[in-house]
Parts: C-alpha cells; sequence; structure tokens
C-alpha cells in the first residue's frame, strides 16, 4: 500500500477477519446497493469527497460514482475522472517484468547487480543475490523504504529523493534477513524494479510502461505526466481531514507507485487479464500468477505484483494503492469473470480495500459503520517541555522480533524510527503523549516509579499496538504478546466450538501441547498462552481469552482485534 503511512507497522489488510458467511457467492451487487454503499462512506462516514467504481461483468462493463472533483468544486465523478493510483501501479511493474521476460530481455532469476551501474554495490546475504523475481514478490528482504530519505516536503516525499540517494542506500545496507525467507511489502523494492527496468530498455519508467502496457491496451489515460485535457479531469487530493493537499512526485521510485489513471482504462486493464480482449500482453499476465510465494496472512499468497486472496477454490487477485491524496483498488475473480475498479480522492483511515473485496466476493464485509477507523482525525496541539524528559523514553521498543521502534534525542527534538523506515519527528501534548505531524498517529508512553518508560501504546488507523521496551538483543515478542510455558492439560478445557455469529464458528483444538484455532472458511491457526486463559497469535495481531465457570469450565471465548471485542459462546 503506497501511502503516507511512513510509521505503519504491518502491511494493513482483512487479516484473520470475523465474519458470517454466506452460503453461496453471488454476481457483483447492482449499481443501486453500490451507490448506498458509496453514500454512506461519503455522507455518513465522512470517507472521503468523491469515489468512483468500475465493474466489469460477463455482460458488460459499468460505472457508478457519487461525491464532487474537490470539496470546492461540486461537478461529479464519472469513469473519466483522473486519480493518482499509488502502490496500484506495482501491478504494472511486474506486467513490465513479465513482458520483458517474455521477449528475452530479462530473467526472473537475474541478480539485480546485473542491471545496476557497475560503482553500485546491490545488497547480499548468505551467498545469494536479490533477484528481479525477489522484488516484484516483496521478498528481497529490502526495508519498505530507503532508510536515507530525507524529504524536504512532507506533503510530497518522494519528489527530492534521487537516483543517486537510491544507490548510496543500496551500496551501504545490510540485509537483515536472508533472500526470499520472508515477505514484507516494499515501496524501495517496487520503485527499485521501475528503475532497473527501464535502464534495461533504454528509456525513462513512463516511457516504457506507456510503450508497451498503455499503447496495445488503449489506456491513454494511464500516465505519470498529465495531459492539458487530463488536467482538467483531475479529482483533487485530500488528507484524511478532508482538506485538499498537493500532487505527489516519484521521480526515483515511480515503479512503486507514481502512475495516474481512471476507472474507465483500469476496467480496460482487468478486462485484458479477464480476457475479454485479446492482447499480445496475454502471456505476460498469465505468467504473473504462475510465480506464488507465501505471507504471513492466511489465506494470502504474494504472485508478480498481485495478491492472492484464497478461500477454498476461490481466488482474488488485487491490489491497492494510497498517496497523499488519494486510495484505489483494482481486483478481480478469474473464475466468476468479474472486476472491480474504486478510486477515491481522499487519503483516509478506512481507504476503499474493503468496498472492491465485497464486490468481489460478497463474504468479505464492509467495514461497519461504528468503527474506530472512521472517526475523524483528532486535533493535536504541541506544547513545550523540557527536552530532558525526552532521555526518559529513549530507546528500543518492540512491536515484534522484526520490527522495533526506535526513539532517539536530538537537542531540543525527539525522534522515532520504526525498522526499515526514515526517522520522523515526533511531538509532546503532554509529557507521556507524543503525535506525528506527517501522518495522523500518536504514541503514549508507560513508566515505572522510577518515571522511565517501560512499554508505549501506539494508535494509527483505528489500531491500538502495545510495544515493550527491552535492552540488548530483541525478544521473541509478538505484537506486544510474549509466549509463556503452561501445562498442556489445561488445553482440553478449551476444546471444542465457538459461536461467533450464526454463520461462523471458531474451533479449537489440540495437538499435543499445542493449541488451535480455526474460524469458518479460513485456516487453522496456533494460538499461544500468555497466560492459563489468554492466547495470541503470532501471524496477526488478535487474541482469544477463555472464560471459565466456578468449576472450571469453559463457557466461552472472547475474540480480540482492531479494537474490537467479540464474545463467543462455547457450543454444546
Amino acid at each position: 500500500m503506497m501511502k503516507r503511512t511512513l510509521i505503519a507497522c504491518v502491511f494493513v489488510i482483512g487479516l484473520w477477519t470475523i465474519v458470517a458467511v454466506a452460503q453461496s457467492g453471488s454476481p457483483v451487487p447492482a449499481d443501486e446497493e453500490i451507490r448506498k454503499i458509496l453514500v454512506q462512506r461519503i455522507d455518513e462516514a465522512k470517507q472521503s469527497v468523491g469515489v468512483v467504481v468500475g465493474v466489469i461483468e460477463p455482460n458488460g462493463r459499468r460505472i457508478v460514482s457519487y461525491g464532487a472533483l474537490a470539496k470546492d468544486d461540486k461537478r461529479p465523478l464519472n469513469g473519466d475522472t483522473i486519480f493518482e493510483i499509488g502502490s496500484v501501479t506495482k501491478v504494472f511493474t511486474s506486467l513490465l517484468l513479465a513482458d520483458m521476460v517474455q521477449r528475452g530481455e530479462v530473467g526472473l532469476n537475474d541478480p539485480i547487480a546485473k542491471y545496476l551501474p557497475s560503482g553500485v554495490k546491490a545488497p547480499e546475504r548468505g551467498g545469494r543475490s536479490i533477484t528481479l523475481v525477489d522484488l516484484s514478490t516483496h521478498t528481497s528482504g529490502l526495508p519498505r523504504l530507503p532508510t536515507n530519505m530525507a524529504p524536504k516536503d512532507s506533503g510530497n516525499p518522494y519528489a527530492d529523493y534521487s537516483v543517486e540517494r537510491l544507490y548510496q542506500f543500496l551500496s551501504g545496507y545490510t540485509l537483515t534477513r536472508d533472500i526470499g525467507s520472508l515477505y514484507e511489502y516494499s515501496n524501495l523494492g517496487g520503485g527499485l524494479l521501475g528503475h532497473i527496468l527501464a535502464r534495461r530498455a533504454g528509456m525513462d519508467y513512463e516511457a516504457l510502461m506507456r510503450s508497451r502496457i498503455s499503447a496495445p491496451l488503449d489506456m491513454s489515460n494511464t500516465r505519470i505526466t498529465l495531459s492539458a485535457d487530463m488536467k482538467t479531469r483531475l479529482a483533487v487530493g485530500h488528507n484524511g481531514k478532508l482538506v485538499a493537499v498537493p500532487n505527489w512526485d516519484l521521480p526515483t521510485l515511480a515503479g512503486a507507485g507514481a502512475l495516474r489513471s481512471n476507472a474507465n482504462d483500469l476496467l480496460k486493464f482487468v478486462a485484458a487479464h479477464l480476457g475479454y480482449t485479446m492482447t499480445p500482453l496475454a502471456p505476460a499476465m498469465s505468467a504473473m500468477l504462475a510465480v506464488r510465494r507465501p505471507t504471513p496472512i492466511p489465506g494470502l499468497e504474494i504472485a508478480l505484483g498481485w495478491h492472492v486472496f484464497k478461500r477454498g477454490d476461490k481466488e482474488i487477485i488485487w491490489h491497492n494503492g494510497g498517496t497523499g491524496g488519494y486510495r484505489s483498488f483494482i481486483g478481480y475473480d478469474p473464475k466468476a469473470r468479474t472486476g472491480v475498479v474504486v478510486l477515491a480522492n481522499a487519503e483516509t483511515n478506512a481507504g476503499v480495500d474493503d468496498i472492491g473485496l465485497h464486490l468481489l466476493d460478497e463474504r468479505a464485509p464492509l467495514i461497519p459503520p461504528n468503527s474506530p477507523a472512521f472517526q475523524p482525525p483528532k486535533e493535536h496541539t504541541e506544547i513545550t517541555i523540557d527536552p530532558k524528559v525526552f532521555d526518559r523514553y529513549a530507546g528500543r521498543y518492540q512491536f515484534t522480533p522484526q520490527v522495533l521502534l526506535t526513539f532517539t534525542r536530538e537537542d531540543d527534538h525527539f525522534f522515532v524510527q520504526l525498522t526499515g523506515q526514515p526517522k520522523v519527528e515526533i511531538f509532546p501534548e503532554t509529557e507521556q503523549d507524543y503525535f506525528l505531524k506527517i501522518v495522523d498517529a500518536q504514541i503514549k508512553f508507560e513508566v515505572d516509579s522510577q518515571g522511565r518508560a517501560a512499554a508505549l501504546t501506539m494508535y494509527q488507523a483505528g489500531r491500538v499496538q502495545r510495544a515493550n521496551r527491552f535492552d540488548g538483543e530483541p525478544q521473541p515478542i509478538w505484537f506486544g504478546h510474549k509466549e509463556i510455558t503452561i501445562d498442556p492439560n489445561l488445553l482440553d478445557r478449551y476444546v471444542g466450538g465457538y459461536q461467533v455469529v450464526p454463520n461462523v464458528v471458531l474451533t479449537i483444538t489440540r495437538e499435543g501441547a499445542h493449541l488451535f484455532g480455526q474460524l469458518t472458511g479460513q485456516q487453522k491457526i496456533e494460538h499461544f498462552p500468555e497466560s492459563e486463559r489468554g492466547f495470541f497469535l503470532k501471524v496477526v495481531d488478535a487474541q482469544v481469552t477463555f472464560e471459565v465457570d466456578d468449576q472450571g469450565r469453559t463457557t466461552a471465548a472472547v475474540l480480540h482485534q482492531n479494537g474490537r471485542d467479540q464474545r463467543a459462546p462455547r457450543m454444546e
């Protein structure tokens, strides 16, 4: 997701989501139902100024839109309205890769060093080199962003990141894990892939994309540099407070998120993937899905560029995007031959991913109206405090074994850096409460009796994450939870079924000294004890607490995720 979220700790999508599972599938909803969703999202939830939805299905294409071009420009939106599409660009970049492989110009397993200048030292680890397929599948070991990003303008953070700084970063970076061992979403990887392919083709990224993809698919409105006509149709981007913001520029990392497009063009793109239109790109499009690598998220795989949700025999191929003023989603169901595009001109917490996934699969839930994701950003006021207070909090805090927050004081200023991301300044609103100005995120420190920080809680996008302070080497902690050892015989009391909603059951099983939980229609996931009755998941920030009666018999399970507690009574 190509967002301004420079401090996002995880790739946030629907993870271990509790939903009411329908008994059978259905086609994409009618225009009236889609419009109701958009009205609620814009007028009631205040999550955008305008949204355009494009649908392609066996009986044709349709556009449903609601809202306006800008808060002060009430012109309606339509299928020709231009939006920044952010990280949806990565799908185009990976299609370029697949096409260049088909042409014999590059190989998927070619090391990136082969296409970089001789003076650039590409990171290696364990005798293995980063390859082009590693970049496309987010398994290169490179961080989400280069750590030497220091934007002069936080409203356009990629604009001044140069090729020279990219090469400096690559030459000096030491990988922290084995290449290919773990999926970690990386804007740096996507941008580097686009840069390499453009170098190989002997032209800039935009020229390559337009000649190899836009022109063959008749997508004249998909480009980086806007024509005069496209400028008149450009939806104004807005931030989370629905205030107009500047557009983003990504000259060096263009392949990660620089494209602009509209719903009509993106439907042409989906139509080609679904086989509704004949194109010389068809072999490359098929090859994109032939490559699959796992992710830590149950039911989710990564192909070349595309993410793939799997549920039974159903697959949803999709990607999302976001810049400082826009959110986007593109996806399709190859079996049902349906596709959806959703474009919004505001970068708000809720986004549009849930809309796109719900339209493709009715079992995927829409964000409920009372969700914290719909709460408007709170106003935060900076105060002046003694800078020595920062020394109490300076140090490292651990979300997961691989994800740390590091706090440092520089004279009168206080900074935070998430693993693999640039250092950013944070500002006090009390001695223990701090906020970021470049993104809607806040941090509250917990202190001991001596006033020294022992832990922190971070609030962002409706999510609450706790991290413990530590010294020395990172400890085996997941999302602030630490595994303990308990008597395996205690696990027997929890085995059984728990009714979450009428069509969803949480089934708990024991295998030796291990406890597993499985939601209807989802994979079995191990649960780890942090107390005799409290368990947590390592693949996603979710927990389960079991309730017991006076006789020690389990009566219910309470599921905790994304700030919600859902009680599931035990079934007889």
